[in-house]
């Protein structure tokens, strides 16, 4: 049986968002800097190609954070 923690678990948190969490959960995951993160998918999204497909098959593929775990 494993365990995961917060840091390692790929979840959209609740209290650290601006549009769906994807950004900040990808950070949290990976153990980036958030605003980069944001600021690398904003710039991303003036080039061509399918970053905002890619965005929202993420906001719908990648869980909330469980309502616990925001409470801490």
């Amino acid at each position: 049986m494993t365990t995961t923690t917060s840091a390692s678990a790929l979840v959209r948190p609740r209290g650290d968002r601006i549009i769906a969490g994807v950004c900040s959960g990808l950070a949290r995951r990976f153990g980036w800097n958030v605003t980069a993160v944001r600021v690398i998918a904003l710039l991303s999204f003036v080039l061509p190609g399918s970053q905002l497909l890619v965005y929202a098959i993420c906001w719908l593929v990648i869980p909330n954070e469980p309502e616990a775990a925001k409470k801490r």
